[in-house]
């Protein structure tokens, strides 16, 4: 694959960031949206995979197809705006600032909640034929799943949440590889391989990323999860979107930013 180097994908990283501030309202959500239900897609693809062929590993390995899709249609995952938009503020782009960064991220949180919430929905109607039979074994795992990761997270107290917390960390410094990964080639294939990797690596190792679990935890109350939205919210989705806001940006942005692009000599002239 066409390679280029750290000093030429980081500044793209930058004009990425720039471009995302400067998008308009109705754009980022739409993108944002699509990106949800994209991911989401892909979480029941993974899920459904694994379940039938009784195999984690297998269901890992194609989870990064919907991540791959989503990316190459260029749509918005709040994991990725964590890592790509503060760094038009960190050098000082026109017109980049704090306000225009919480702008972007509250948008995109929108956009994928929704994008996710709707799948959810869908899924769940079409398991149950309109809500008239029992979801099944995918119905069932997903269930089990939520549970486990609220309940028996909130068994633990404070260690609990930040067991969460890491898990989000290590979750978006791993996805936000695959979406600085995609941006060291020029060819399609290039970028695809970068990305699988470190994709499959969060999903198989079971890290938290907020929005596949903006899809899960919804889609298990549906289903009869027996834990409540206060749940969900206290003990997963805000350690997990805080995690993930440290994770991307603080080890894969930052270092990437203040090595490559900060500290080029033409940049210290």
């Amino acid at each position: 694959m066409s390679y280029l180097e750290p000093t030429e994908f980081v500044t793209k990283m930058v004009d990425a960031g720039e471009s995302k501030i400067y998008m308009s309202t109705k754009d980022t959500l739409i993108r944002a949206f699509m990106a949800g239900a994209t991911l989401a897609l892909a979480a029941v693809f993974a899920v459904t995979v694994a379940v039938k062929s009784g195999s984690p590993i297998l269901g890992a390995v194609l989870f990064p197809v919907g991540f791959i899709m989503l990316y190459l249609m260029k749509f918005d995952l709040l994991t990725g705006v964590f890592t790509l938009v503060p760094l038009a503020v960190f050098d000082k782009r026109p017109g980049a600032t704090i306000g225009q960064v919480f702008r972007n991220w509250g948008l995109v949180f929108t956009g994928n909640f929704a994008g996710a919430l709707a799948v959810a929905f869908m899924i769940s109607f079409i398991l149950t034929y309109g809500y008239q039979v029992d979801g099944g074994v995918i119905a069932e795992k997903v269930g089990k799943i939520g549970e486990t990761r609220t309940l028996g997270y909130k068994e633990f107290g404070i260690g609990g949440w930040f067991t969460i917390f890491i898990r989000g960390m290590l979750c978006n410094w791993m996805v936000s590889m695959g979406v600085v990964g995609a941006m060291i080639s020029t060819s399609a294939t290039g970028k695809m391989a970068a990305m699988w990797m470190p994709i499959m690596l969060f999903f198989f190792m079971g890290f938290e990323h907020s929005i596949v679990n903006m899809f899960l935890f919804p889609f298990s109350m549906i289903m009869g999860g027996g834990f409540t939205i206060a749940d969900y919210l206290i003990w997963n989705e805000l350690p997990t979107v805080l995690g993930n806001l440290i994770g991307g940006l603080v080890f894969v942005g930052l270092p990437l930013y203040y090595t490559h692009v900060r500290m080029c000599p033409e940049r210290n002239l």
